[in-house]
Order: C-alpha cells, then sequence, then structure tokens
C-alpha cells in the first residue's frame, strides 16, 4: 500500500485491534514489574498504595488483553482455524492462564492491604510474604515474557502441518 492510501475501516479496526491487545501486553508487564521493584518488608503508604494501583492496572490491562486477544482470534485475525489448530497456541492460551491464575494470591493480598490503609495504618507485610510474592511475580514475568516469543513462531506458522 503506497504511502498516503486510504486503509480500508477493516484494516483500520483490524490494527487497531492489534494495537490494544499489544498496549495491553506492555501495560501487564510493566505493572507486574513495578510491582516487583517496589515489593519490600513494611512498605511505606504510598509504596502499599502503589502496589495495590499496580495491580489493578495489571487486572484491567490482563482483561483488555484476554478480550481483546478472543476478538482477534474469531473476527480479526488470521481465522479461528489458523490459531485453534496449533499446538502453540495453546501453549500460549495456557501460559496465559497459568499467569493469571498465579496472580489470585497477589491480588488478593492486596486487596487485603485496603482494609488497613483505609483506616490509616501500613499492612503488614513479613519476609516470607515478600519472598512468597517475589517468586510469583517472578515466575509471572517469565510466563509473560514466553508468550511474545510463542506469538512470533505462531505467525510464522510454527506448529502447523
Amino acid at each position: 500500500m503506497p504511502f498516503g492510501t486510504i486503509a480500508s475501516s477493516e484494516t483500520l479496526k483490524t490494527a487497531g485491534l492489534a494495537y490494544i491487545h499489544y498496549v495491553s501486553f506492555m501495560l501487564c508487564f510493566t505493572a507486574l514489574a513495578f510491582e516487583r521493584k517496589l515489593l519490600k518488608s513494611s512498605p511505606d503508604r504510598t509504596q502499599a498504595i502503589y502496589m495495590v494501583a499496580s495491580d489493578i492496572v495489571y487486572g484491567i490491562a490482563g482483561l483488555l488483553l484476554l478480550v481483546s486477544g478472543l476478538l482477534r482470534v474469531l473476527y480479526f485475525g488470521q481465522g479461528p482455524d489458523f490459531y485453534t489448530h496449533n499446538p502453540l497456541f495453546w501453549i500460549k492460551v495456557g501460559v496465559f492462564l497459568s499467569v493469571g491464575a498465579l496472580s489470585l494470591y497477589p491480588t488478593i493480598t492486596y486487596i487485603l492491604w485496603v482494609i488497613p490503609l483505609r483506616r490509616g495504618e501500613l499492612p503488614e507485610v513479613s519476609e516470607a510474604l515478600v519472598r512468597r510474592l517475589g517468586l510469583i511475580i517472578n515466575i509471572e514475568l517469565i510466563g509473560f515474557a514466553t508468550i511474545p516469543l510463542l506469538a512470533t513462531l505462531m505467525a510464522r506458522g510454527v506448529g502447523l502441518n
């Protein structure tokens, strides 16, 4: 398509949804990395609030990533057959769902932090909790880092017969 040619509305929809999908992924990864950086025992009020806020961003971006991914598979991508017949797609979905399931423990932890924060108190964060949350977030970051590799391989037809 030469420069200056107006793209069709279908092309713009497809590109726009892909863009939302990529930005959602970047927000998920960034929020997780920010959580990991902030994680420490006995956080001050600002750090605890940032941890809760980054988890909220992570959750919203994760939902947007899931919805945009489903829309791409069903309506705006290569077509459902391209994805569902590729074992790499199912590995990618499995990694995403595993990371999402792992995120439940930190999310519940941060939700429980809101109670003391609303009373003007600080949440109790032990070294053991920091180690546990750190391990979970590290695994989530590794999982998220594998997703673009799997997507890149899929886009090149790897895994298809």
